[in-house]
């Protein structure tokens, strides 16, 4: 008999037209921003707005394949994926905030996704506490 993940797992592909909508945006906004327009307020704000788009369609499949080949329980819902693709699309436009005026350090970077995932994971806690009759 053939292992597969589990029924009510989203698949990668019910993914796919959100991430390539959220790429072409993402992407295409942030070369338009950095080819186009000097470095100045609105357009710095465009660059981090874009970046979120591009960081969290790029990783939107990754992150639902990952869920998919290692389940859990209870399985993710497709906004459980979405905010774990959207951490992702959080953490680097924030790194780039953070490199601008020089702050960023290799520790401040681990420091920052580690507590990113204790957020990700006490809202999973959080999620599999729910008492359901």
């Amino acid at each position: 008999m053939q292992k597969t993940a589990t029924a009510s797992s989203p698949s990668v592909l019910s993914f796919l037209p959100a991430s390539i909508f959220l790429m072409l945006t993402g992407w295409g906004g942030l070369a338009a921003v950095i080819y186009m327009f000097p470095p100045l307020v609105w357009p710095r704000w465009a660059f981090f707005f874009f970046g979120v788009l591009a960081c969290t369609g790029t990783a939107l499949p990754v992150v639902a394949f990952l869920n998919r080949r290692f389940p859990s329980n209870p399985p993710p819902t497709p906004g459980v994926i979405m905010r774990q693709a959207a951490w992702f699309g959080v953490y680097f436009p924030m790194l780039a905030w953070l490199r601008w005026p020089r702050l960023l350090t290799p520790t401040l970077a681990l420091l920052l996704a580690f507590g990113l995932l204790l957020i990700e994971w006490l809202l999973r806690l959080r999620e599999n506490s729910q008492w359901r009759p």
